[in-house]
């Protein structure tokens, strides 16, 4: 796999803080819908106010979120200090309305993963939870404006381990194409769906041309493909988020100089 020319001991100088310390290594925090979390059985909710002292924790340890485009571009220029990846999975339409206000504020920036084949639909796929409007197409066009990374979630949240062929390289790679259109940008990130992934899904997600994907533990499969993350959740107070950040090396889930992304892929 054909990484960029950035020097190994760059990529790691920059991601070690001062003492060299393992809790300044770059890491992906991954958040769902942000509204009230009463009656969310998936426990993905984040209501706007938990999210603001987030942020704010953040910022007082001298951390800034960023998107993943973002976040990937400086570790490969070596200056992925300081930095932590913010993604927003399903592309709730509560993501325009409470979370981009409270990312501007905090002078931050995230990656959301949408879903081009349900805009302005709904989570159809919980069937447990409560019934929750995805952005519709204009909604992404302005996420794109307030400065915030579209990318893919495929197109529909089906689980890309247990698709067909057809259904796979549809879901992938016309889901690319789709938010293209839409956004005019080209769309670099990928998001599996449940988080799940195998050597067919990445390969399908190679071939679609994204340079980078994210997933939550890929084990072997850690990669540029498959990024680990780490859930943020509405009980995580400060306390809560230090020992996430403490922990999430030895759990290997912060960004390494071998997950540099894939070079930027051709489109016509």
């Amino acid at each position: 796999m054909t990484v960029d020319s950035t020097r190994p001991d760059e990529v790691t100088a920059s991601m070690a803080g001062p003492a060299g310390t393992a809790t300044t290594l770059p890491w992906i925090a991954m958040y769902h819908s942000i509204a009230d979390p009463a009656h969310d059985p998936y426990h993905i909710t984040v209501s706007p106010d938990r999210l603001d002292a987030q942020l704010a924790w953040l910022r007082r340890r001298g951390l800034r979120g960023v998107s993943m485009e973002r976040l990937l571009e400086a570790c490969g220029r070596g200056r992925g200090r300081g930095l932590v990846g913010l993604t927003f999975d399903d592309g709730y339409a509560d993501f325009l309305t409470h979370a981009v206000p409270l990312l501007r504020h905090h002078d931050c920036t995230a990656t959301v993963f949408v879903l081009p084949g349900r805009l302005g639909g709904d989570n159809a796929w919980d069937p447990l939870g409560p019934r929750k409007p995805l952005l519709d197409a204009d909604g992404v066009r302005r996420a794109a404006g307030h400065g915030m990374e579209v990318a893919s979630h495929g197109l529909t949240h089906v689980d890309l381990t247990r698709a067909d062929d057809a259904t796979l390289r549809r879901e992938v790679a016309d889901s690319r194409a789709a938010l293209a259109d839409l956004t005019g940008r080209d769309v670099r990130g990928f998001c599996y769906p449940y988080g799940h992934a195998d050597p067919r899904v990445l390969d399908a997600v190679r071939a679609a041309g994204y340079t980078y994907a994210c997933a939550i533990g890929p084990g072997q499969l850690t990669g540029p493909l498959a990024l680990p993350r780490i859930h943020i959740g509405q009980n995580d107070t400060a306390w809560r988020l230090t020992l996430k950040q403490a922990t999430n090396r030895s759990r290997g889930r912060t960004l390494r100089p071998d997950h540099a992304p894939l070079p930027a892929a051709v489109t016509a």
